[in-house]
């Protein structure tokens, strides 16, 4: 049970007297007296949940507020606590493929309390190895395949764990231009920053940055490197060098790199973002204050790069010292996806002017950008969904639909209900309507396609499809406000 102060009334079995001693000695060289209301320490195994792990992160994260230049020292022990090791199984997707032990998030429950007991010991002394990574291939909206790496069940547990460890720390370093993978940002706060951006201020040239297999070419040495800078808890930096280092079981095949870090585990974003935190996020705020005459928008989601310039000479500019920039640190832009274009308030005008066509689009996070204007003639950002995403979702679900022929058309509805709905959560911003009542449409015609191959006549009525697309299909209407009735909420 938990009192008032948000502390358990259980009794607490203290952990051995040199561990204290430890962390004691190590919060005196954090700069950082003891708090009042000390990190919780036990071994017994508990169910609380997300409450005793906050408490027990607090001190981390004012510490890391207050003094920017702080190096701690005492964090592992975070990582192997019987309380964190539970939260981080409980956030795990339920149903997730296995990895190559091949154990599933329900079988691993079944004796939870056991199994999260030998694997805090097994990371407490040092015996906790990483396992290779499986790797699996899914398509890309261009055709091509994107690599995955499937996880471990217990790696990914210990590697959770780490997450939230780490993300005490580095949540208050992060850049306010950073918004990937990080807690209570998403894509579209993201997209709302990038459309504010070339709304209000003086926007007239967009540079779409594209990092050339960033997950796979990021040096392994300098992200330790960086790490550094803020952990040095060396058992903690070795614990991360344990999943970079377990290699890619690719066809029967171990195949181990220096570079790179596998996609798909739950450490896998945060590196990213700790490794392009130094090697951008505060290279391009120190360009911006030192060097841009100009007004500049920046945002950036992972690896997905997009920065607004005033003057065309300063774009010009700051892509050569950025590709210069990305070599040092074994990265590279891409050449034909990294794309200067002309867009902003006086693009069609400009542009016009010059004998020229309508402005260039680019593309962010599942959405087309174009150059538009309000009803009333003002200058606005108009977005659309990426025409190569909406048709190879389409073409997903007419797979799928085809494996489904003899289901009933109740299950059917149940599954295109989520697909549908989830789709237009997403894609439903407002100048996108159009595109939301296409992609409807067309999902409602190839139901109504397989529904037709399981009639005896060959065909179904429009009248007994609608009554199916009445009752099972989400309505094509848009889920977020324009971004500046949102922007008091989120920023």
């Amino acid at each position: 049970m938990m009192n008032e102060h948000g502390k358990s009334d259980r009794p607490v079995v203290p952990k051995k007297s040199s561990n204290k001693a430890a962390r004691a000695e190590a919060e005196r060289m954090e700069g950082r007296g003891l708090a009042k209301g000390n990190l919780r320490e036990q071994n017994t195994f508990r169910t609380q949940g997300r409450g005793d792990v906050y408490h027990a992160l607090e001190r981390v994260r004012e510490a890391a507020r207050e003094n920017k230049g702080t190096r701690f020292t005492a964090l592992f022990h975070n990582v192997y606590d019987l309380e964190m090791l539970e939260y981080a199984y409980r956030q795990l997707k339920k149903n997730a493929a296995p990895g190559v032990d091949g154990e599933t998030w329900h079988h691993y429950g079944e004796n939870l309390e056991a199994n999260l007991q030998e694997l805090s010991h097994r990371v407490q002394r040092g015996a906790y190895r990483a396992k290779p990574v499986r790797r699996r291939f899914i398509p890309k909206g261009d055709g091509r395949m994107r690599a995955l790496g499937v996880t471990a069940l217990e790696d990914k547990i210990v590697q959770r764990a780490a997450v939230e460890v780490m993300n005490a720390i580095y949540e208050q370093d992060f850049a306010d231009l950073s918004y990937g993978f990080r807690p209570g940002r998403s894509q579209h706060n993201a997209l709302d920053q990038l459309y504010l951006g070339i709304e209000e201020k003086k926007v007239n040239w967009v540079l779409d940055v594209d990092i050339r297999a960033f997950f796979d070419s990021l040096s392994q040495e300098w992200l330790v490197k960086f790490m550094e800078h803020r952990m040095g808890d060396r058992r903690m930096v070795r614990l991360i060098q344990k999943w970079l280092r377990a290699g890619v079981l690719e066809e029967g095949k171990l195949r181990m790199s220096e570079e790179g870090t596998p996609q798909g585990g739950s450490i896998s974003p945060l590196l990213a973002n700790v490794y392009l935190h130094y090697v951008f996020d505060q290279w391009i705020q120190v360009w911006q204050r030192k060097i841009a005459q100009g007004e500049l928008v920046v945002v950036r989601f992972a690896d997905d790069i997009v920065i607004g310039f005033q003057k065309k000479t300063e774009a010009e500019r700051f892509l050569g010292e950025l590709k210069e920039r990305m070599k040092k640190f074994n990265l590279e832009l891409h050449p034909e996806k990294t794309r200067l274009v002309e867009f902003g308030r006086f693009a069609a005008l400009n542009r016009q002017e010059r004998g020229e066509g309508k402005p260039e689009t680019f593309n962010f996070l599942g959405f087309t950008h174009i150059c538009g204007k309000t009803r009333r003639g003002r200058f606005t950002v108009i977005r659309q969904t990426i025409r190569k995403r909406l048709q190879a979702k389409l073409k997903a679900i007419q797979i799928e639909l085809q494996q489904r022929l003899h289901d009933p058309p109740p299950d059917v509805g149940q599954w295109l209900k989520a697909v549908v709905g989830g789709h237009i959560r997403y894609y439903g911003v407002p100048t996108n309507s159009t595109a939301l009542r296409n992609f409807r449409y067309r999902v409602s015609c190839l139901w109504r396609r397989v529904l037709g191959r399981r009639s005896q006549f060959g065909y179904v009525t429009w009248k007994r499809m609608q009554r199916l697309i009445d009752r099972w299909l989400p309505p094509a209407r848009i889920s977020h406000p324009y971004p500046s009735r949102r922007r008091p909420v989120t920023t």
